[in-house]
């Protein structure tokens, strides 16, 4: 779940950034949490995704796994 505050303060740098202006009948926090949405939508389905490339669709290949595994900065 993403942070409505950060997201209404990153949605002001990006307007100011294109120098957009909010049409006035749209209310602010209607625009974060409507953006919420979509980017959570969007953000489980490339979840989704993910997890199906990376244990191959069922089938994972442990050994390409240990690999990433190893080459993270986490330690293990």
């Amino acid at each position: 779940m993403l942070d409505r505050d950060v997201i209404e303060e990153y949605l002001g740098w990006e307007f100011d950034e294109l120098e957009l202006e909010m049409p006035e009948e749209i209310d602010k926090n209607a625009l974060v949490e409507a953006f919420c949405q979509y980017t959570e939508d969007d953000t489980y389905e490339w979840l989704k995704d993910n997890f199906k490339s990376f244990f191959n669709h069922g089938d994972p290949d442990w050994n390409w796994i240990r690999e990433k595994i190893q080459a993270s900065p986490v330690e293990h």
